[in-house]
């Protein structure tokens, strides 16, 4: 979230700017996609190998 305030902006202003903000409706919902990719081993160490492959 960022909210651009200019010098002099009353606070009424400002609480208004963080209450639309905060309302904001995310774009994406990613609680659909947890748990759908099965692995058969750590997450960690196939990061670690990944990473290994650039030396």
């Amino acid at each position: 979230m960022t909210i651009i305030l200019k010098k002099g902006t009353s606070r009424e202003e400002i609480d208004a700017q963080i209450k639309v903000a905060q309302s904001a409706k995310p774009k994406h919902d990613f609680k659909k996609y947890v748990g759908a990719l099965k692995l058969k081993e750590d997450p960690l160490e196939i990061q670690k190998r990944m990473r290994n492959e650039w030396e």
